[in-house]
């Protein structure tokens, strides 16, 4: 398999990286290493924060797989892809330790949900963000209660029905996706490494009764997630996204 998941953990902070070749798209497989590594990393005793990244320069993610949503036959299959990015959205919103995110460049689709599930996300002007579900003849079902949560529905709207426009990460943290947005990947990372330390200084029982408080409201994702993952799962076999799909491989 094509790419990876790895983590390592430096003083109580547990740094988790992805990376696929394809502009760190999501397939399966790493949806399902992150929310395994995300559910073991905030049970450790030895953990007390978080940081998601990816590896590359020009994509932090991609979102789905095209070779995958190509592969999706039936139904159940479809929501069981699906289901993968619920799965890592809720790990992320669940999880009893806080998840800070570096977007370290553009977003697309799931990517950006993944931006949204975290409780802070640290980007640079780099990180432009794009929801492309409807150009491919379905939307951001799964990923879109965690994006609303986060950016609010006007917002999400304007997202949702411009995929082919990309939108600039001060334009996302104007609306909340992004809490700070710097000039340089470096500068960013600067920034994680002290804001990270100073997290830990604090009680990590305050911190973990905080963050039910920023997800107050979300209760009902459990359900309402695997709900919009069976919605993707009809839709990408459709004609439509047939042969949208199609043409987008021909033409990669």
């Amino acid at each position: 398999m094509e790419g990876y998941v790895r983590f390592s953990i430096d003083n109580r902070l547990a740094t988790l990286r992805f990376h696929h070749p394809a502009h760190n798209a999501l397939p399966g497989y790493i949806l399902q290493q992150l929310a395994e590594h995300i559910e073991t990393l905030g049970l450790r005793d030895d953990v007390g924060l978080i940081a998601l990244r990816s590896d590359g320069e020009k994509t932090f993610c991609a979102g789905a797989s095209f070779d995958e949503l190509l592969a999706i036959s039936d139904p159940e299959t479809g929501k069981q892809f699906f289901s993968g990015f619920a799965r890592v959205i809720l790990a992320m919103k669940n999880c009893p330790k806080l998840v800070v995110a570096l977007v370290h460049a553009r977003a697309i689709g799931g990517g950006v949900g993944l931006a949204a599930a975290a409780d802070y996300a640290i980007a640079t002007r780099d990180a432009s963000i794009r929801l492309s579900e409807l150009a491919i003849g379905i939307g951001p079902f799964v990923i879109g209660p965690v994006v609303e949560h986060r950016i609010g529905g006007s917002a999400f709207q304007k997202l949702s029905l411009t995929p082919d426009e990309w939108q600039t990460a001060s334009w996302a943290g104007q609306r909340g996706l992004f809490h700070e947005v710097f000039d340089s990947k470096a500068k960013a990372e600067a920034y994680l490494d002290e804001f990270a330390k100073k997290l830990l200084s604090f009680n990590p029982q305050a911190l973990t009764e905080l963050k039910k408080v920023f997800w107050q409201g979300s209760e009902h994702w459990e359900q309402l997630l695997y709900d919009r993952a069976a919605v993707s799962g009809k839709l990408i076999l459709s004609d439509f996204s047939r042969r949208t799909l199609a043409a987008f491989k021909t033409k990669t």
